[in-house]
């Protein structure tokens, strides 16, 4: 059986039993499910079709229902791991369907027993699902999901707690929102202590998940300061290592380098593992993992390496790592288990990053930026020779990268290339390929101006194809990697062109094409100081070019500044409006520690000013809205967190006290009373006194943080009014587009009156042509009567001298109907010069009409993307309102009881 008809079936058995959920229906879609998991196609959700689509949506609806059998609901689940074994189905599954939730909502109606097989695997499901993906906290059940978490986290099964502890570090890494709504929970210390206790055990990935959740949420606290000081840290460093040289299975070696890039991001960390004495051995083991190994752990070792080499110290590191010979980099003292462990690293990171294109791509992408990475730490460096005698080995193997496939294979093979071609030319454009003479000779032997040439024109088309297709954001961002791919192609024909024959000639050629004016306008308005200065080096030899389009070029800058600028005006838009035009506010969530603290006050005071100022204001749209808000659930969870410390030190220190109050006590049996209360008054004075300091400091500080609040307050009223004077803004142009659209159905009728007249002009020159044509056969008839008539009179002549005066009367008669013909000529003649005015005047208002049509489908596309935009934000906003407004009622429902 195919795969369509084993989807129709499918989807037929999910519609009879939606119909009716009897045993019959559901025994035989579970059998549908299971055949259609038997064809193994994972790439049926990348392959944009409908079918699968239904089959998918319906399915999800049937897992979502509470009264679905055990059964079914796992046959579905195991679909859906199998769908999700690619980072593109894993990407069409999060952004086309509510994949979190529906699997949320299994787990939380089955949360009363969590020991059963169809939460496991449901949780399974989650976490291939989650990895290295930001959940929206606004997603349904995510609440219910993270509570479900933290309690079976803390509980003694180990069956269910190894899989809680990966979904929990899934969802906690970089998600600052769901950070915020763990630390809020009241049993947070509980939680911090059941993750610390889990750092003891003796399974490596129980120990690895939970050192990411501490990472993420507690990395720049107290706590965190505490796990991962200088005592503790080289502990870390080598349970890392040793979990990625030795592994304990893909999963703990991904989540151990994921561990190791996010501290890395610290400075202080940063700082450790450079002083860290064992790290030269654990370097070199990670590097000798690039031979022999599959491409899942080479990726996670490439992503290792490139993220150590963020760090200055530890690139120097990784540089001498790779490209020095294995007898040059070890110290005595090393192993021979590493020596011997494979070839070369060098010849290993070129056999990664020369893969083919039907292979991952994810391992050329990486070693090619460990390429560019390695070849920067190298200039100007003791290096630098090794590096040299690896660049002849690299030149050809990055040749042949450069081929560009066949058209035929595909558009996705196209994507790939133009992707990877845009990291083949960051190590050719490196100042050490192209900065001496000798190098530059050797980079010529290569590239040639042909494949150079063959490389700009593929860019650019996709450039052009992608631009005008206004697609996703996808082909947007592809639209800007092949711009940045064009300009390193340029800069490399630039250092090459007196080096390379016909190069000089063609890279001239290519800056007065009229298509570079896309990627030099988004290098010149770029962010990047990169992009821009390389945009300016080639302007600078492009701008004397007879016909380069500067002209064009500032146009397109001119718009596209302008776009910039309109760009958060218009994205504003299509936000925080409701369908019915009230803006709800948004719930912080809070953990104090009564209900009449002043830090609570203070924060209910806020919420209420930001909740008052949002319903007062025109429902109107603010791109940074919610990025106010992520600073704002900052600022209150790290108050609340302060003073959940402060409740802490005030706990310890009345236990402090009462081991004070036992010691007097036995002190004072063996000395005399008097003196022992004296004692104890004196100790309690002092106690009472630094008590006091303490609350007063804390006083002023609660004091300082409620005036930096009220500012915050003001800011955003101001920032309110702002963006009432953007819509006001936007009402006007939309007058103004009112107005286009008036001159467009003007000139629409004009341009229909013009084709009316062309159709009158081109049958008067039919009509003229016809009888142009019957002049001619009548001159042509006229002129065979004459040649019959001279006959007539040469053989006549002698015999028939009397009718001379009758020839010479028809010759004069002939000369009248030359004369008259001559005169047609010229008739015709003028006609034709008219005909040709006719036609030019026809073609100029085509082309009006077609540059009116194309502004037309311009400002309709333009209208249809904002559209969009609106709806989609809209929904957005109505969901974590509805869901935020439940949090407040609840809240505030807590504090009137109390």
């Amino acid at each position: 059986m195919d795969v369509t008809t084993s989807l129709k079936s499918l989807l037929l058995a999910a519609r009879q039993y939606k119909n009716n959920k009897s045993s019959l229906n559901s025994s035989q879609l579970q059998k549908q499910i299971e055949d259609v998991s038997s064809l193994r196609c994972s790439s049926l959700l990348t392959s944009g079709q409908v079918l699968p689509s239904e089959c998918l949506s319906g399915l999800l609806e049937v897992a979502g229902d509470p009264n679905t059998s055990h059964a079914l609901t796992g046959a579905i689940l195991s679909l859906l791991a199998q769908l999700a074994s690619d980072d593109e189905s894993k990407e069409t599954l999060h952004s086309s369907y509510n994949i979190v939730g529906t699997l949320a909502a299994i787990v939380h109606w089955n949360r009363a027993s969590p020991e059963e097989p169809v939460v496991l695997q449901c949780l399974q499901v989650l976490q291939r699902l989650t990895y290295n993906v930001r959940i929206l906290h606004c997603a349904s059940h995510v609440d219910e999901l993270l509570s479900f978490l933290m309690l079976n986290i803390q509980s003694n099964n180990d069956d269910i707690t190894k899989p809680c502890l990966g979904l929990m570090a899934n969802l906690c890494r970089h998600n600052l929102s769901v950070q915020a709504q763990i630390k809020s929970q009241g049993n947070v210390k509980a939680f911090y202590r059941a993750l610390i206790n889990f750092l003891g055990h003796n399974c490596l990935t129980v120990v690895v998940f939970a050192l990411s959740i501490l990472s993420s949420l507690t990395l720049n606290e107290e706590v965190g300061q505490k796990l991962f000081n200088a005592k503790n840290i080289h502990q870390t460093f080598q349970l890392i290592f040793n979990i990625t040289v030795n592994g304990d299975g893909t999963l703990t070696r991904n989540y151990a380098v994921d561990l190791l890039v996010d501290l890395l991001k610290n400075p202080k960390i940063a700082d450790y593992l450079t002083n860290y004495k064992h790290l030269p051995v654990c370097l070199n083991e990670v590097v000798s993992l690039l031979h022999g190994k599959d491409p899942d752990t080479a990726v996670k070792v490439l992503e290792l390496l490139v993220s150590l080499c963020s760090v200055p110290a530890l690139r120097r590191l990784v540089c001498e790592m790779v490209l020095r010979p294995v007898a040059l980099r070890l110290n005595p003292g090393v192993r021979s288990s590493a020596q011997t462990r494979g070839s070369e690293p060098c010849l290993d990171l070129l056999q990664w990053a020369t893969g083919p294109l039907q292979g991952p791509e994810q391992c050329t992408l990486q070693a090619l930026s460990l390429l560019t990475e390695l070849f920067e730490e190298a200039i100007d460096s003791s290096l630098s020779d090794s590096a040299q005698s690896f660049v002849e080995l690299l030149l050809p193997a990055l040749q042949g990268l450069l081929q560009a496939p066949d058209p035929s294979e595909g558009e996705q093979l196209l994507k790939r290339h133009c992707i990877r071609a845009g990291r083949v030319f960051m190590p050719l454009t490196c100042p050490l390929l192209c900065g001496e003479d000798f190098l530059k000779t050797l980079v010529s032997q290569y590239i040639s101006s042909e494949l150079c040439m063959l490389q700009v024109e593929l860019l650019l088309s996709n450039t052009q194809d992608y631009i005008s297709s206004n697609g996703s954001g996808s082909d947007s961002q592809l639209s800007q990697m092949c711009s940045e791919t064009v300009l390193k192609t340029l800069e490399l024909m630039s250092q090459l062109k007196q080096h390379v024959a016909d190069m000089e000639t063609c890279f001239y050629r290519i800056l007065q094409d009229q298509r570079m004016v896309m990627p030099l306008s988004l290098a010149l308005t770029s962010n990047l100081r990169e992009r821009v200065q390389a945009a300016l080096r080639i302007l600078f030899e492009a701008a004397p070019l007879p016909d380069f389009p500067a002209v064009i070029l500032g146009e397109s800058i001119a718009a596209s500044n302008a776009y910039r600028q309109k760009e958060p005006e218009l994205v504003v838009r299509g936000s925080t409006i409701q369908e019915d035009g009230v803006t709800y506010g948004k719930s912080f969530p809070l953990s104090t520690t009564g209900p009449c603290s002043p830090s609570r006050q203070n924060i209910d005071s806020l919420i209420e000013k930001l909740q008052t100022s949002m319903q007062l204001q025109e429902p109107m749209k603010d791109v940074h809205m919610s990025e106010i808000i992520d600073i704002y659930e900052q600022k209150i969870s790290a108050l609340a967190s302060k003073e959940g410390r402060l409740q802490d030190l005030l706990e310890a220190k009345a236990l402090a006290l009462s081991q004070a109050d036992r010691l007097i006590a036995q002190y004072r049996c063996q000395r005399a009373q008097a003196e022992a209360e004296a004692r104890k008054l004196a100790s309690l004075l002092k106690e009472t006194e630094r008590r006091k300091e303490e609350l007063q400091a804390e006083l002023s500080e609660q004091v300082l943080e409620v005036e930096k609040l009220k500012t915050d307050s003001q800011q955003l009223l101001q920032h309110n009014s702002k963006l009432q004077a953007v819509s006001d803004e936007h009402q006007n142009l939309k007058g103004t587009y009112n107005q286009l659209l008036s001159r467009y159905n003007k000139n629409e009728g004009m341009l229909k009156e013009l084709q009316a007249a062309h159709i009158s002009l081109t049958q008067q020159a039919e009509g003229l042509r016809k009888s142009n044509e019957g002049l001619k056969m009548r001159q042509e008839r006229l002129s065979a009567e004459l040649i019959q008539k001279e006959q007539q009179v040469t053989a006549l002549e002698e015999t028939v001298q009397g009718k001379r005066s009758i020839i010479a009367g028809l010759q004069a008669e002939v000369k009248k109907q030359e004369e008259q013909a001559s005169e047609m000529e010229e008739s015709t003649n003028l006609l034709k010069k008219e005909l040709t005015k006719t036609e030019q005047a026809r073609k100029d208002a085509s082309i009006k009409a077609s540059s009116l049509e194309l502004q037309k489908t311009q400002l309709e596309t333009k209208l249809q993307k904002k559209e969009e935009e609106l709806s989609k934000h809209m929904q957005m906003i109505a969901m974590i309102h509805s869901l935020s407004s439940g949090k407040l009622k609840n809240d505030t429902s807590a504090n009137l009881s109390l």
